[in-house]
């Protein structure tokens, strides 16, 4: 399965259980006319929201079973792990609700 399926199965599954999830979009894009459109920061998480409970930021990284974090998303991870968020790596529905929903 692509990421990218794993990542709309996971969405939709997380905000059918009345979390809100959403596709983040990182690093640039060059218009046709070459005007650069700068997105979400290198290595930011593929899905971003929160937690339908208390509001809490929810950031999941999404991967396939043998995808690994980039440098820049293997940064975001550290900096993530300081804060007071809801991250995780998930590569099937079932770890996306583990992240959001066992604390």
């Amino acid at each position: 399965m692509t990421e990218q399926k794993i990542q709309n199965e996971i969405i939709l599954a997380i905000n059918q259980r009345g979390h809100r999830l959403f596709r983040a979009n990182a690093g640039k894009v060059i218009t046709k006319d070459n005007r650069v459109i700068k997105l979400l920061p290198k290595g930011f998480p593929d899905t971003f929201g929160y937690r339908k409970s208390d509001g809490k930021f929810i950031a999941i990284e999404v991967k396939t079973e043998s995808g690994r974090l980039r440098s820049e998303q293997k940064k975001f991870k550290a900096f993530a792990e300081t804060q007071n968020i809801l991250y995780g790596i998930a590569t099937n529905v079932e770890e996306a609700i583990q992240i959001i929903e066992s604390e």
